[in-house]
């Protein structure tokens, strides 16, 4: 068997320049389509010449198959996952779930609160839950809606939605990303989560007196005669109640039990097709397609299209009509292919060692705690448009750096803080990373719309470096073990 040959800088920078050039040309030629495909064939290009210059090195086709297999992997849960949110949102729908959330969202804020309101709401659920997915795909798709009926912009909306969920999502106890980066590090869950508070606190704090003052600028945005035919619309096509209210409340109450997010939201579909059985008779038969005959028929036609198929209702308001879609799983197949093909890329890069040649370059100008913070930050959110996965952006840069920050005198702590301030936040900023391909296609925003809004999410690693440079909030390393010097010197005194 001939010796693995190591890849220079220039051959592991060479596929990242290519899929660099390739996803700019489809942003001019194809502009908002450019995720329908263009760039889907831009990774497969990239993850191709990854694979040449792979072998070229003498790596085996096998190492380099087996390494995109890995990698599509460990995204299955989360392809299921987006595939029962599609389900639910098609569900929540047709059972009114979702209008209901419109219509009595509509009454109780207003466009000068609602980006402030929108983020502490998300921050709770996903604090709560442990889940900014989930966060994102129940109560995130009805301020969606709310937003666009108060005249706010997409962007801003999404961004709001995203700076709460990902909050709640870093510092509950119950998320696995919270989880997996102390585990990575060598820290414990709750001194990493208060470790965390020094820089999130400040990031979480600064975004929303941003949304707040924005809504300044949209409070004269809304029509309130507009919203009242709005209202109107909805009221008339569904039976709006609060006991519409129990599923995604059992839904919540679920995630926070830690029952796994695929049987839970796959219960939550289940619960949306049975709400809509009991209260949205008329809805079930327009979205089966009989307006006659066996309701029983008609319930099972109406739930297996809203599950797998894109579902909307027809009210008198062309503008509740474009509020009142969903996807279904059918509409979350691109964003599916996409993460197969990110995937692919990511792995192709893995198996060749060209990621790994990037981070030794990478670790060569460390020198203090500050660029020691800063290369791992870097390399977390590398990693994120790279590799195309949240957890490679947490879990390799923990085994990189463990050793760097050790040799520093630091806890690990600081490690997994620095993790998740630029690994977990970071990766839905990225247009083809699993995240931001989940998060866009549930909201229906693209990446680059929401991305200038996601003030917490963009602020997270620039607090993390600025506290690593001023040295605040830096815990030093303690002794290996709690040993008594001074009694041992004893012990052997007594001895001689």
């Amino acid at each position: 068997m001939s010796k693995t040959t190591q890849p220079s800088i220039l051959q592991a920078l060479l596929p990242i320049f290519l899929l660099v050039t390739l996803l700019g040309i489809n942003v001019i030629y194809f502009g908002e389509d450019s995720s329908y495909g263009p760039n889907q064939i831009a990774l497969l290009v990239a993850a191709g010449v990854a694979a040449v210059v792979g072998l070229t090195n003498k790596v085996s086709w096998d190492t380099i198959f087996d390494g995109i297999v890995d990698s599509l992997t460990s995204a299955s849960g989360a392809i299921i996952i987006l595939l029962l949110i599609g389900a639910l949102a098609g569900t929540w729908l047709m059972s009114g779930i979702v209008p209901a959330m419109i219509y009595y969202g509509l009454q109780v804020l207003n466009p000068a609160i609602f980006l402030f309101a929108a983020c502490v709401v998300c921050a709770v659920v996903s604090l709560a839950t442990g889940s900014s997915w989930s966060t994102v795909a129940t109560v995130g798709i009805a301020l969606m809606g709310i937003g666009s009926a108060l005249g706010i912009g997409e962007g801003w909306v999404a961004g709001a939605v995203i700076s709460g969920a990902y909050f709640g999502d870093k510092m509950s106890p119950l998320s696995d990303t919270t989880n997996l980066a102390p585990a990575v590090a060598g820290s414990d869950l709750f001194t990493h989560i208060r470790h965390m508070f020094w820089t999130t606190g400040p990031s979480i704090s600064i975004a929303l007196i941003l949304f707040l003052i924005a809504g300044f600028f949209f409070s004269g945005n809304t029509d309130d005669q507009q919203v009242e035919i709005l209202l109107g619309a909805i009221s008339e096509k569904f039976y709006i109640s609060p006991l519409l209210f129990i599923v995604p409340a059992l839904v919540i109450a679920m995630i926070i039990k830690k029952v796994p997010a695929i049987p839970a939201l796959l219960i939550g579909s289940l619960l949306g097709g049975a709400a809509a059985i009991i209260f949205q008779p008329e809805i079930v038969r327009e979205i089966a397609g009989l307006e006659e005959g066996s309701y029983a028929r008609a319930s099972y036609t109406a739930i297996i299209n809203s599950m797998a198929l894109e579902t909307g209702v027809t009210t008198s308001n062309a503008s509740v009509d474009k509020l009142l879609s969903a996807k279904g799983m059918l509409g979350m197949m691109n964003t599916i292919w996409l993460i197969i093909c990110a995937l692919s890329f990511g792995g192709a890069m893995y198996a060749t060692q060209l990621l790994q040649r990037i981070t030794r370059a990478i670790l060569k100008g460390v020198s203090s705690v500050g660029s020691l913070i800063l290369a791992t930050t870097g390399t977390c959110i590398f990693f994120n448009i790279t590799a195309s996965d949240q957890y490679l952006a947490i879990v390799v840069p923990g085994k990189m750096y463990s050793d760097a920050f050790r040799d520093q005198g630091l806890a690990p702590e600081n490690l997994s803080r620095t993790l998740e301030d630029s690994g977990t936040v970071t990766s839905v900023l990225i247009p083809w990373n699993t995240c931001g391909v989940a998060q866009s296609a549930v909201l229906g925003v693209a990446t680059m719309t929401y991305l200038p809004y996601c003030f917490f999410n963009l602020l997270s690693p620039v607090m993390t470096v600025l506290f690593g440079y001023m040295g605040w909030k830096i815990t030093p390393l303690k002794p290996a073990a709690n040993v008594d010097t001074e009694v041992i010197e004893e012990s052997l005194v007594e001895k001689v």
